[in-house]
């Protein structure tokens, strides 16, 4: 006996995407953020272009001809800045918190993110989210309870207290940053090293430290931008003019604009002088940090 079977007719396929209409998918998905990106982008290089023009431009230049360039470049609004609004002063003293804080930061919470990265566990969890919380806490819900515990160690306007405090706010951010580059390193170097009888602390210093070196340099420039253009603490523990750090100077060379005549061309002079060494440095390192952060982030 035989039976029959009746086929089915196929159902037709959907034509496939040539990779040249794949490839405009793509484009016109990416076309609002990229628009968006472009646009946040050239609005800052023409802020940032502004700027630096009007530093070398006459106050009644600025105000009759604000987008004129200079006839005549006005150097000196530079020199008053730098010597009659306090900016040399506030320059070294900026510099000598974001060399001393951001090395100092990265230092501590290397061998403690080492740690936490490399032994996973109980505590070392709990110890992860705990730094994590840290983040979490805005510095002005800590303001007050550290202006208190800073006034009993007389810590207040003095440059060493506001160190401390750069470090302790900046170590939650850099341990769960190093935690994660360190979590990444393969563990097989651990495991040869121990079985030609390393120790743990000179597997860390030889060999783990040297290949996290750019996680520990993206944490460094990091935690760098973020003490130079610090302002609450700095405002909140700092109380004479010697001390000053750069925004500071930049408030209170604004404050003396107002009763003075406001003389526009130095005070944008002074913006310039607070904000073009950290974009040197980033045109500068700004690739290492993107790597940096991507390495970390791909565990």
């Amino acid at each position: 006996m035989t039976t029959t079977v009746a086929t089915q007719p196929a159902e037709p396929r959907a034509p496939a995407r040539t990779p040249r209409r794949r490839r405009l998918a793509r484009v016109l998905a990416r076309l609002p953020g990229t628009t968006a990106v472009w646009l946040f982008t050239g609005f800052c290089l023409f802020a940032f272009a502004f700027m630096l023009i009007s530093s070398f431009k006459a106050s009644r230049d600025i105000l009759e001809r604000p987008w004129s360039l200079p006839a005549t470049p006005r150097f000196e609004n530079w020199a008053t800045a730098w010597n009659d609004g306090g900016f040399g002063p506030a320059f070294i003293n900026s510099t000598v918190l974001v060399v001393t804080a951001s090395a100092v930061t990265v230092v501590i919470a290397g061998p403690a993110a080492y740690v936490l990265g490399r032994r996973p566990g109980r505590l070392s969890n709990g110890l992860n989210l705990y730094f994590v919380l840290g983040l979490g806490i805005p510095v002005q819900v800590m303001v007050l309870p550290l202006y208190a515990l800073m006034n009993s160690l007389e810590l207040i306007n003095s440059l060493f207290g506001l160190f401390v405090l750069y470090v302790v706010v900046s170590l939650p951010f850099t341990v769960f940053l190093l935690t994660s580059f360190f979590a990444s390193l393969p563990a097989e170097l651990e495991e040869a090293a121990a079985l030609d009888g390393v120790s743990a602390a000179m597997t860390f210093w030889r060999i783990m430290l040297p290949l996290a070196r750019g996680g520990l340099l993206t944490a460094t420039l990091l935690n760098a931008m973020g003490i130079w253009n610090e302002t609450l603490l700095a405002l909140m523990f700092i109380q004479t003019n010697d001390k000053f750090t750069l925004p500071l100077a930049l408030l209170n060379y604004f404050q003396q604009q107002q009763f003075t005549g406001a003389d526009f061309g130095a005070l944008f002079a002074g913006v310039s002088i607070s904000i073009l060494p950290m974009i040197g440095l980033y045109a500068w390192l700004g690739r290492r940090i993107t790597e940096g952060i991507t390495m970390g982030a791909g565990k």
